[in-house]
């Protein structure tokens, strides 16, 4: 299975801020479901097929976060950017 990966330690309240060059298959997911999903095991994640970028998706709550991009199985080629935009200072979500 091909697949971009990137990690963040992140806070309520930031956001994950992703730029691709093609569709594909953008999926937040922590650490246990990010090991079910390299497992082919059922696991859940934030996000969806994104067509539309840059796409921006707030982190659930506070901690370790995978993100997962892909093309669900297609052929092809995906090329992306992800970075963490951090929480406004001093505005509480």
């Amino acid at each position: 299975m091909d697949y971009l990966h990137y990690e963040f330690d992140a806070q309520v309240g930031d956001i994950a801020e992703v730029t691709l060059d093609a569709a594909a298959n953008v999926q937040l997911m922590d650490t246990t479901n990010y090991n079910n999903y390299r497992n082919g095991q059922t696991f859940r994640y934030h996000g969806g097929y994104v067509k539309h970028t840059p796409f921006r998706l707030p982190f659930p709550h506070s901690g370790h976060w995978h993100l997962v991009i892909d093309l669900g199985g297609g052929s092809g080629r995906v090329r992306a950017t992800a970075r963490v935009i951090p929480a406004a200072v001093g505005v509480t979500v």
